[in-house]
């Protein structure tokens, strides 16, 4: 049975260093059983012993590779067992501490090495030396190295401290250079996690305005829509005129709300439609005028050309206001508006309700007034709503900027 993808990449580096493992026992066993210079064989079978075990370790366990190796030469120590070539792959040791360790074992193993050259020189036996080299078939360096004094220990643990720390530092470069490549791809993952969140908020900043939008146009049309339809019921039945004219009303505010959708739609799909412009204004109060609610408009002042971002923003907060009143006024009462055109432009919509209602309509809560107060402030502008007692009112006013960024 083929084990899991993950099991198997898990098991990799493991499977790899216990395959060195084998094959250094096995060099190893070979050389100990051909060298005829031994000076102890169980201690030389040991050390190769050691030595697999370390090389096993180095990738997975970096620390306990570092302590065989030391263990390695206790047992050159204790049983006199002289050096193999085989233990030249303590610089794989050295390497995998440097490369995979905690940095705890990195700094053990970079003290280690000169420590360890150092003592294992001042250990060997000048004669083991001599024939360790004649047996690894370096005869004429051997006797270079070896003149009969001491002066061979010091060029020695030089040499021996620079063979293992080569690879040591190449190991610290390679752990430098993953953590700086882990790094940079933690930055990316990072930043496309910053981009997703900045795209997700748009898009959710999106569907709210498109939530307000279509809540305007559908809330406003269906108020006005209602409100013919109501008025209908109080009509003669024999003033067909009347009535064909009220159908008429309800048809026009319908087509009237479907080409708002559809411009609300096409705005969010990138689709350029026309704005809302100022004289619309005109044509929502008519609207409501024609819906049977009686409407008493107030012009303050000359109106001022504005950007069609802040046309729109007025007609949708004016739009809303008047679906509120229709909705939460009294019929037989008149809305009034005003709007003054003095510095920043001043929408007040006032309508009468009745003695029980609420404070506030249920609308603060909800889509409407939220919508309205977001549209203002995301201008610059800003919305005040309340209810008065004597008489029983409630006002909401608007201030939209002229110009943007006010």
């Amino acid at each position: 049975m083929t084990p899991p993808p993950d099991v198997w990449q898990r098991g990799r580096p493991w499977l790899a260093d216990a395959s060195a493992a084998v094959a250094v026992l096995a060099v190893g066993t070979w050389e100990v059983h051909h060298d005829v210079s031994v000076v102890s064989v169980w201690g030389e079978a040991l050390v190769v012993v050691g030595l697999a075990l370390a090389v096993g370790l180095t990738r997975g366990a970096p620390g306990a590779a570092l302590a065989v190796a030391w263990c390695v030469g206790g047992v050159h120590v204790l049983t006199g067992a002289g050096p193999i070539v085989a233990e030249v792959l303590l610089a794989y040791v050295a390497f995998g501490c440097a490369r995979w360790g905690t940095r705890t074992v990195v700094w053990l193993s970079g003290l280690s090495i000169p420590l360890g050259a150092t003592i294992a020189v001042l250990w060997l036996d000048p004669n083991v030396f001599y024939d360790s080299l004649r047996v690894a078939g370096v005869e004429v360096l051997a006797r270079r190295a070896y003149d009969g004094t001491d002066g061979w220990r010091l060029p020695a643990a030089f040499l021996g401290t620079a063979l293992l720390m080569a690879p040591w530092l190449l190991g610290l470069a390679l752990r430098f250079s993953a953590r700086s490549e882990a790094s940079r791809r933690s930055q990316v993952v990072a930043e496309a996690e910053r981009d997703q969140a900045a795209e997700i908020a748009r898009l959710r900043d999106e569907q709210t305005r498109l939530a307000h939008d279509v809540h305007d146009v559908v809330g406003h049309s269906l108020a006005v829509i209602l409100a013919q339809a109501e008025s209908a019921q109080f009509r003669d039945e024999s003033d067909t005129v009347a009535l064909k004219q009220t159908m008429a009303d309800i048809a026009t505010s319908a087509r009237g709300s479907l080409e708002d959708v559809r411009q609300v739609l096409a705005a969010t799909s990138g689709t350029a439609a026309p704005a809302a412009r100022q004289a619309d204004l005109e044509s929502l109060i008519e609207g409501v005028r024609a819906s049977g609610h009686a409407v008493e408009s107030t012009l303050v002042g000359a109106p001022q050309p504005m950007p069609p971002e802040l046309e729109v923003v007025a007609f949708r907060v004016l739009q809303e206001m008047l679906t509120n009143a229709i909705k939460h006024g009294r019929r037989d009462r008149p809305v009034r508006v005003e709007r003054h055109w003095e510095g920043d432009l001043r929408i007040e919509v006032r309508n009468d309700v009745p003695e029980t209602a609420p404070d506030l309509p249920g609308d603060v809560g909800g889509q409407g007034l939220v919508g309205m107060r977001r549209r203002l402030e995301s201008v610059g502008g800003r919305l005040d709503v309340r209810r008065r007692t004597d008489p029983a009112t409630f006002t909401a006013t608007a201030w939209v900027p002229v110009r943007v960024g006010r």
